[in-house]
């Protein structure tokens, strides 16, 4: 699994050291927070990859917090996990409603902490796990930092060499095909929320990408949506 900036929110200090440690442990980037205000205070300057979220905090509830984070856009994609002691039925279902993708009842077993999270953000982040990705012959290794497409002709597996920013582009484009992205989504997946940049910079980068996969004929995977952005198509258009 790659390294995921992940928040716990938990006004416990003792559960919140006992996440952040394990987090730490699988190679994550713990982020701490001890309230809503604090967690979203936080969220100003850097969106987490994915929010353990308390049920019981001072001041806002997590529930309240789910339902601002899936109504605001900026944060609307990010992944939740309510980690809370409410363990009725009718608290799981509300927790699932307001938006949470799971739902850990306390006390927990940190192993099945880290496999839920893991779980979740390849479901809903598959762009942070370290799953080799493989679409019409063209396979991307994020463990190795390897590009390499299939030769119709000869069957050979070539290698090809793409800049760090094409790399992470492409990355995320091709665990989200057929997918329609913005320059703005774009920006912010492949960049980062916190990193403030022109738009039309995506497009220098899409024609980089473009002219790295062009030697074995998958630029036109990369497909240009007028209008709207760009999509990787798995079936490119005849």
């Amino acid at each position: 699994m790659a390294a995921s900036s992940i928040m716990a929110v938990e006004d416990e200090p003792a559960i919140a050291e006992l996440i952040a440690f394990n987090l730490q442990h699988a190679g994550h980037h713990p982020i701490r927070a001890f309230s809503a205000e604090q967690a979203q205070s936080l969220m100003v300057d850097v969106l987490p990859d994915l929010v353990l979220l308390d049920w019981m905090l001072p001041g806002k509830s997590g529930i309240l917090l789910a339902k601002e984070l899936r109504a605001d856009e900026r944060t609307r994609q990010i992944p939740i996990i309510m980690l809370t002691a409410r363990s009725d039925e009718h608290d799981k279902v509300m927790g699932l409603d307001v938006g949470a993708d799971d739902y850990i009842t306390k006390p927990f077993s940190p192993k099945e902490l880290m496999a839920r999270i893991k779980a979740v953000l390849r479901r809903r982040a598959p762009q942070l796990t370290d799953d080799l990705v493989s679409i019409n012959g063209l396979k991307l290794d994020p463990v190795t930092h390897r590009v390499t497409a299939l030769q119709s002709d000869s069957g050979e597996q070539l290698k090809l060499s793409l800049g760090p920013t094409e790399f992470r582009l492409l990355h995320f484009m091709m665990t989200h095909p057929e997918r329609v992205h913005t320059r703005a989504q774009l920006l912010d997946q492949v960049w980062g929320d916190h990193v403030f940049v022109e738009e039309r910079t995506v497009d220098v980068h899409i024609k980089r990408l473009r002219a790295s996969l062009a030697p074995v004929g998958c630029s036109e995977m990369i497909e240009t949506i007028r209008g709207s952005g760009y999509r990787f198509a798995s079936v490119p258009d005849q």
